[in-house]
């Protein structure tokens, strides 16, 4: 097939650091082309891929210091793949819903994966004005909070399968959270949890500007005794990041849309202490790949549990749930489906594809 693959402009593909999105197209976007795919991606021009690599600015907007405006240059990109179009077989959107005025009438198939949360009724209303554009959730959770809405199918996350080489005799003694500093990631309950149960922890993290005051207000539990605060990290940290830690702390407030970091995880051996929130069921296996709590107290009593689960079971049960090759062939079938559909009119067009690793 012939398959566009859009990127948001903010990171680079893959992200030089954090970036959870970015990250999941290039995954995706290097296994279609080792699958055999003629494979374009729209993204900015720091990005490296092995796909044709369409350059729509010279640098990410986030680490660019100024003077790139993503919302100009997204339109810009826009435009480009308007005049385009009819090159490809199917165009797949990961930009949120800014393309949507502009392709909901075109003849060419297009996909758009929801990445970030749906429930608000902005949202609703979105998806109502534009029934005809097709959708890929990323977990039954994050399809809940929009039922109503032309979604093609639920694609789990998943990881190319030797990103990351597991650690099953790790020496850390430490517990990790990873990801970002924000009310929603509960790192207070991991700080909490780590205090309780006496083991240290390490926080490898991403403060964005939104999330400023929050992080100097955490600047107090930041500075306790077994706390440490190691910043950003790049992919190649994970490994021995990860790899190294006892178990990784995910107590969330928020519907987690999925929480790319659980698997990133499980890839390295490492077991999940979760808080049952968003997709965290359907990812952890209680007793296999991590535990499922609601609140601090049920963490603490949990964690030594989660210490004496088998890490190579673990990583076992990535392997056969969470991997890229899984997830590309996932999306080809959707890819599939709405090429044959596409003169049906979309609104009309029934949501039957499920993920194989959300029932495994």
């Amino acid at each position: 097939m012939r398959i566009a693959q859009v990127a948001p402009l903010i990171e680079s593909v893959p992200p030089r650091l954090y970036g959870g999105t970015e990250r999941v197209v290039s995954y995706l976007t290097e296994e279609l082309v080792s699958l055999g795919h003629d494979v374009t991606l729209f993204a900015s021009g720091d990005s490296q891929t092995s796909a044709t690599l369409q350059s729509c600015c010279s640098q990410a907007t986030r680490l660019a210091g100024g003077g790139f405006d993503w919302l100009a240059r997204t339109a810009i990109m826009l435009e480009d793949i308007k005049r385009k179009a009819s090159r490809f077989d199917i165009i797949h959107y990961h930009i949120d819903i800014l393309h949507f005025p502009v392709f909901h009438d075109l003849p060419v198939p297009t996909v758009t994966t929801l990445h970030g949360r749906q429930d608000n009724e902005s949202v609703v209303a979105l998806y109502d004005a534009f029934p005809g554009m097709p959708l890929v959730t990323i977990s039954d959770s994050q399809h809940s909070a929009v039922p109503r809405a032309n979604v093609a199918g639920t694609v789990l996350h998943g990881l190319p399968r030797d990103l990351h080489q597991p650690t099953f005799d790790t020496r850390g003694g430490y517990l990790a959270f990873l990801g970002r500093i924000s009310p929603e990631k509960g790192l207070d309950r991991a700080i909490a949890i780590a205090r309780a149960v006496g083991m240290p922890l390490k926080i490898a993290a991403k403060v964005d500007k939104a999330d400023e005051d929050h992080f100097r207000d955490m600047q107090p539990l930041l500075a306790q005794e077994g706390i440490e605060y190691v910043g950003e990290i790049g992919e190649h940290d994970k490994t021995v990041f990860l790899g190294e830690a006892s178990a990784l702390l995910f107590p969330i407030n928020w519907p987690e849309p999925f929480g790319l970091v659980m698997i990133e995880a499980m890839a390295c051996g490492t077991p999940v202490l979760a808080f049952a929130n968003g997709s965290v069921r359907e990812v952890i296996e209680p007793g296999v790949t991590g535990y499922i709590v609601d609140t601090v107290d049920e963490a603490v009593v949990a964690l030594p549990q989660v210490l004496r689960l088998n890490r190579r079971n673990v990583r076992r049960r990535f392997d056969e749930r969470f991997t890229a090759d899984r997830m590309a062939k996932d999306y080809l079938a959707i890819y599939a489906t709405l090429s044959e559909r596409r003169i049906v009119p979309a609104a009309r067009r029934p949501s039957t594809m499920r993920s194989a690793a959300a029932a495994s």
